[in-house]
């Protein structure tokens, strides 16, 4: 159609209390959610290796504590979500 933009969209948030991912397919269903952006250095988490949905089998990184620290000040805040650039 002429003049029509359809744009996909998909996100993935971690949810502060549970640090489950869900994904959210459209901006009415997105909740409010804190962004974490910052500078990679070792052991960081990516996602591949936060999706093998078992959050125990990286425990040892580095990263994790840095994710799950950011998400203890949001939920502070009041967030429920977070997304981070991994």
């Amino acid at each position: 159609m002429k003049g029509t933009l359809f744009v996909n969209f998909e996100m993935r948030l971690l949810n502060t209390e549970t640090w489950e991912m869900k994904e959210f397919v459209s901006h009415e269903e997105l909740p409010p959610y804190a962004i974490l952006s910052h500078t990679w250095q070792n052991q960081e988490v990516t996602y591949q290796d936060w999706d093998n949905g078992k959050v125990s089998s990286i425990d040892h990184m580095a990263g994790l504590e840095k994710i799950k620290a950011f998400g203890r000040k949001a939920a502070f805040s009041g967030l429920e979500w977070i997304w981070v650039d991994t």
